[in-house]
């Protein structure tokens, strides 16, 4: 099970915008293009499928909180719609909604004007408008689900839609240095409760051959980390001013003297936190089956970043092929870690129309391009930063 297809209309920048998906996503664009709305607006989803559509149902899912009038698509050159819409598809369900909530006067909670989910088979399961509906801020897929068999497909599919997030991780949040604000099992939205989180995928690689893989993967990425581990024992690795959690992230470092070799999340890089994060969440059997992560790039240097995605892709086609990925970048390097001719690995550049509205492509290697790139040598990444492949700002 996966979301297969969604269509957006009149949310934020993007007015009308189709897109098919795969298990791993990758969206790449120039900044403010449109790239966070898109994965912002499966969250939408996801908080109508709960069952409520209002601040507190946006923020858990790492969604941007804001009035109507910054949600629904506002465009010189076209009218400002009263509602917006969404229409999600899997393994032949399909889930559609229309939520209201006026410009003026904005009310805590979006109203359903329009909901109707249908499964394979039997057609129209559910459907009903504002007119039929004594509480119209209330969907009803939560009712719908309670009724559903837990191990259909149409139960299946909304509960992947009501669990998804978006994650943003910090590098405060991922030393433990703050709270997260959004916690979460297996890691916060924002990357707190790592060491917990790493504790349970070290305890599940010695037991799971794939999950052990990736441990190694992850280690590997960085030269000096000859081990990672979780402790307890603060007081001995940890500064007294640090705030401190119960658990703490652990390396070894293979260069220094064993007398003072071991390092903390507080003291390690950044680099190596955001790593063991995507580990964390990728791996562990209690998170999301559908999520996103903004910059899927950030604190990594380019090279990492071209290795890293060569291990994501791995995972979603190999390890968990049961996951389904949405991610931004803004490095180019990425490109260079894909294997795009696999249907399973989605690349889309997202970009402006002359009157300013977001449009998505799937990117399409044709044969002109690759025979490009091969004669001359020049890396898809080189390819996307001279336009080839658009996506890049007008500078």
């Amino acid at each position: 099970m996966m979301l297969e297809s969604l269509r957006i209309r009149n949310f934020k920048s993007l007015r009308d915008v189709s897109l098919e998906f795969g298990r791993l996503n990758i969206f790449i664009g120039a900044n403010g293009a449109g790239k966070t709305n898109v994965l912002e607006a499966i969250g939408v989803v996801s908080a109508a499928v709960f069952g409520v559509v209002d601040d507190e149902a946006l923020m858990r899912r790492g969604i941007r909180p804001g009035v109507p009038r910054l949600y629904k698509t506002s465009n010189r050159h076209h009218k400002t719609a009263s509602d917006i819409s969404f229409t999600a598809c899997g393994d032949g369900c399909v889930y559609k909604v229309s939520l209201l909530n006026p410009l003026e006067k904005p009310r805590p909670s979006w109203y359903y004007k329009t909901e109707s989910f249908d499964i394979p088979g039997d057609g129209a399961a559910y459907t009903r408008g504002v007119r039929r509906n004594p509480h119209p801020e209330m969907g009803g897929m939560p009712l719908e689900l309670s009724q559903l068999e837990p191990d259909s497909a149409a139960a299946k599919f909304l509960m992947q839609l009501r669990d998804y997030a978006l994650y943003n991780p910090s590098t405060a949040a991922l030393r433990g240095l703050v709270p997260d604000v959004q916690t979460r099992i297996p890691v916060g939205l924002s990357g707190g409760g790592l060491s917990e989180g790493l504790q349970q995928i070290l305890s599940l690689a010695d037991k799971n051959d794939d999950v052990e893989e990736a441990v190694f993967a992850v280690e590997d990425l960085f030269d000096w980390v000859e081990s990672v581990s979780t402790t307890t024992q603060n007081s001995q690795i940890l500064s007294a001013s640090l705030p401190r959690t119960k658990r703490t992230v652990m390396f070894t470092d293979r260069f220094m003297k064993e007398s003072s070799n071991r390092l903390t999340g507080a003291d390690a890089s950044e680099g190596v936190l955001y790593a063991l994060f995507l580990l964390v969440l990728c791996m562990s059997p209690q998170g999301p089956s559908v999520f996103s992560v903004d910059n899927i790039d950030q604190a990594l240097n380019p090279r990492l970043v071209k290795r890293l995605v060569k291990i994501l892709q791995q995972w979603f086609t190999e390890l968990i092929p049961q996951k389904q990925l949405f991610c931004t970048a803004h490095n180019p390097v990425v490109l260079d870690g894909l294997d795009i001719a696999d249907d399973a690995i989605r690349l889309f550049v997202v970009d402006r129309d002359s009157d300013g509205l977001t449009v998505v492509q799937r990117v399409a290697i044709t044969q002109d391009l690759l025979k490009q790139s091969q004669e001359h040598h020049i890396p898809l990444s080189q390819l996307w930063v001279d336009g080839y492949l658009g996506g890049v700002p007008n500078v």
